[in-house]
């Protein structure tokens, strides 16, 4: 009896162990096999990290030279900017730009009182150009002078058309059609309707 009793106390241990093994096997293998991998596996090797970090340290590095380039861009446009035409509306800034002409000609003995054209239109993506054309009577030197005025506006100025024709021979005089154009900000410029609008 005693024989048979440790038999089964054997074969008892033996299943326990066999089964303790299978559990073992499942839980190492089946439920927490995923979760040691990600925690074991690097995420990068170290010299990759190192060149990482060392692209980061020269981007940190040229952040400070960057930013003191766009300040000095950012001057250069707001003193640019100073030469525009500034005005509420596109009307107000013909009158603008009307009113030098008129004054810079007055100045050289030119009387250019009247205007033929007046338009507003986009210039690059940022601005606009109003512009004016005019015609007058002068003497070659005086256009000279006149251009040379117009030049030296604070204002950004600039013909944009100018054709010239004989007037009196004797007095030296020349008939001048001239366009004098200026910058202004784009919100000045009135949107076009499309083809099917009203």
């Amino acid at each position: 009896m005693k024989i048979a009793n440790l038999e089964v106390g054997n074969l008892n241990r033996r299943a326990l162990l066999g089964l303790a093994v299978i559990v073992i096997i499942v839980l190492r293998f089946g439920v927490f096999a995923d979760d040691e991998d990600a925690v074991v596996a690097p995420a990068e090797s170290v010299s990759a990290a190192e060149l990482r970090l060392e692209r980061l340290r020269r981007q940190a590095s040229m952040l400070e030279g960057k930013e003191a380039e766009l300040k000095r861009a950012l001057e250069q446009l707001a003193a640019r900017e100073k030469g525009m035409v500034t005005a509420e509306t596109a009307a107000q800034a013909q009158a603008q730009l009307l009113e030098t002409v008129h004054k810079v000609a007055q100045q050289e003995g030119i009387d250019a009182r009247g205007a033929e054209q007046l338009r507003v239109r986009p210039l690059a993506d940022d601005y606009g150009e109003v512009s004016v054309t005019m015609s007058f009577t002068c003497t070659i030197e005086q256009l000279v002078n006149f251009l040379a005025a117009l030049g030296n506006e604070p204002q950004l100025l600039a013909t944009s058309d100018i054709r010239i024709t004989p007037a009196n021979a004797k007095q030296k005089t020349i008939g001048v059609r001239l366009g004098v154009s200026g910058v202004v900000p784009r919100k000045l410029v009135p949107e076009k309707k499309g083809v099917g609008s009203f």
